[in-house]
Formats: C-alpha cells, sequence, structure tokens
C-alpha cells in the first residue's frame, strides 16, 4: 500500500494508494483535514491510518523547505520528521518534499483537459518548466529537463524580494515596508493573505471607496476577508475589488515570468495552487500575459512561452502518489 500526502498551512490531505495487477494505482481511501486544528502532523496520521492496512512507502508535499528529510513548515508550527516517520509506519520508503516539488511531479501525470493554455502565441518547445503556484503561501520550482527525462527541482523563491514594476507598485511596497520593516516577500502579496494587503493599500490610497460588504481588517465579524474580496473582483461586484484582482493577477504574471527567466523555461510555464482556478477568468483577460512578457529585451522569448493553468487540485497529491515510480 502507497501512502501520499499533501500538507499545505490551510489543509492536509492524505490518500491510501494500491497499484493494481495491470501497475496502475488506484486510490483507496482519501480524506482531508483542517492543518490549524492540529498540534502535529503525527495526530493527523494516527487518525487517518488508525490500525489500517501495512503501508510499503510513504511521499508527503510539505510547505515549507526540506533539509535533511527534516522540515519545519512555513505556516504551521509542525516539525516534520523522515526517520521519526519511517518508524512510526514501520518501512524506510518513507520520502519528504517540498509542496511544489510534488506539484512538479504531478503536473507530469495530469491530462490535457486539466490545463487551461493562457498564451495564444505559445510555440511548444521540450526543455525546462517553471512551477509557480500561489494559495496559503506563493510556491515556486522548476523541472530541469536532462535531454531525457524531468527531475523535479524545490525553491523558496516566493520568498524572494517583491520587486514593483511601475509607479502604483512602487507606492504599493513602500505601504507594506511599514508592516514588513525587514523584508517584503513576493508572498505577501502573491497569497490568500495578498488580497487583503492589495484591498487596504488600494483604500489609503483612495483608489474608490471601501466597499460595504467587506470588513475593516481589525473587525471581530468571522468572514474569510480575501475569499470575500477575490469573489467580488472576480463578479464585477466592486470597483475596488476588481481593482485588486486585477493587480494581483498583473503582479502574479510579473512573479511568473521573473521565475521562467530564472529557469529559463522553454518547455513552459505551470501555475498551480488553489487561487489560479478562482480567478481563472481575470488571468485570461490579458493583465497576466502582458506583465509575464513585459521583460525588454526577452519579451520575443517570454511572448512564445507556454503557459497554462492547472485546474486539478489534487496535483500535488498525485505526484507525492508517483514519486518512487519517477525515479
Amino acid at each position: 500500500m502507497i501512502l501520499a500526502g499533501d500538507i499545505g498551512g490551510t489543509k492536509t490531505v492524505l490518500a491510501l494508494i494500491d497499484r493494481q495487477a495491470d501497475g496502475s494505482l488506484s486510490c483507496i481511501r482519501e480524506q482531508t483535514f483542517a492543518s490549524g486544528e492540529f498540534q502535529t502532523f503525527e495526530e493527523i496520521l494516527g487518525l487517518f491510518l488508525n490500525g489500517g492496512p501495512a503501508v510499503a512507502s510513504a511521499c508527503f508535499g510539505v510547505a515549507g523547505p526540506v533539509v535533511k528529510q527534516r522540515c519545519q513548515t512555513t505556516n504551521l508550527p509542525w516539525l516534520l520528521d523522515g526517520e521519526q516517520l519511517q518508524a512510526q509506519l514501520g518501512t524506510q520508503r518513507v520520502r519528504l518534499l517540498n509542496d511544489l516539488e510534488a506539484m512538479a511531479i504531478g503536473m507530469l501525470y495530469l491530462q490535457e483537459q486539466d490545463f487551461i493554455e493562457l498564451n495564444p502565441g505559445a510555440e511548444p518547445q521540450t526543455g525546462n518548466i517553471a512551477v509557480i503556484a500561489a494559495g496559503t503561501g506563493l510556491g515556486e520550482a522548476m523541472l530541469y529537463w536532462d535531454g531525457d527525462k524531468y527531475h523535479p527541482i524545490a525553491t523558496e523563491g516566493g520568498h524572494s524580494d517583491f520587486a514593483p514594476q511601475n509607479q502604483l507598485q512602487d507606492q504599493l511596497l513602500a505601504y507594506l515596508r511599514r508592516q514588513f520593516p525587514a523584508h517584503v516577500s513576493c508572498e505577501r502579496l502573491l497569497s490568500g493573505n495578498g488580497f487583503s494587503h492589495l484591498y487596504d493599500f488600494l483604500v489609503e490610497n483612495r483608489f474608490a471607496p471601501p466597499c460595504p460588504a467587506v470588513p475593516d481588517a481589525t473587525s471581530d465579524i468571522e468572514v474569510d476577508r480575501n475569499a470575500l474580496i477575490s469573489r467580488l473582483g472576480i463578479d464585477g461586484e466592486d470597483a475596488l475589488c476588481l481593482e485588486v484582482v486585477r493587480l494581483f493577477a498583473e503582479l502574479y504574471g510579473a512573479e511568473a515570468g521573473n521565475l521562467a527567466l530564472k529557469t529559463f523555461s522553454i518547455g513552459g510555464v505551470f501555475i498551480g495552487g488553489g487561487i489560479g482556478p478562482k480567478i481563472r477568468s481575470v488571468l485570461e483577460s490579458g493583465e497576466f500575459l502582458q506583465a509575464f512578457t513585459a521583460k525588454g529585451r526577452f519579451q520575443p522569448l517570454l511572448s512564445r512561452m507556454s503557459v497554462k493553468l492547472a485546474l486539478n487540485p489534487r496535483t500535488p497529491l498525485i505526484g507525492a502518489m508517483h514519486y518512487f515510480d519517477s525515479q
């Protein structure tokens, strides 16, 4: 039996997989847990397995840096240790991956219908592929092409510096520096909380009156403020929220273009994570692609690059399922 996991700051998904006689994988059981309700990952693992079948191998994609098979999660107080998990599961075949590394592997197993091409001028080529995913945080990875097969490479590029590209973004950086004086990362904007940061900045900047439906940042009202802002913007119900999602798409495109240059991803760019499909209409409107290709002398190179939005939310889990097969 194969155990696969996608361990994120918001939710943790575990699945038990059986290998069929023809070599294909079949999901026996899958369960989702709210990560913030548990003190440790081991608690979730115990609840899920609950004395079930023996596990022959296990792979977990984790939202955080994995060093020597240990990971202190970025947005949770969890420390995962590969050796301890081997002891708990009773198998030596345990692997911790950065969640974007798992996602990158999973991208290779998706079907054509799982993708939306965002660049109508794309010219398919074989080569390195960049993977970027905005969700609870901002993940970045690459698939290195050695001429024969792809190799996933994890990064923590989402925590690199935010670089403004116009006067409005200059003002945005100055605004964020007041909140995060030590370091303003791309993740502060290109993540779930990014919608609130952008909204509050535009309110202060007097772009438009505050939306009556959106509670103040200091309000005690229990509502997912980020989800509300993005939904109102996507639906066009409020001018301020609409500008938030437009600006989000512009920033997302710019950072995806940065990653494409750094990884020389002539094989294309895959966009994963939970936010992309929810703001699909904005990503398809042209703001994203315009910012993606706005790289001066390298505009022609990026304008021919495939940029695909992945719609399958199970991609990191699929990557964890197939990890040992991909080696």
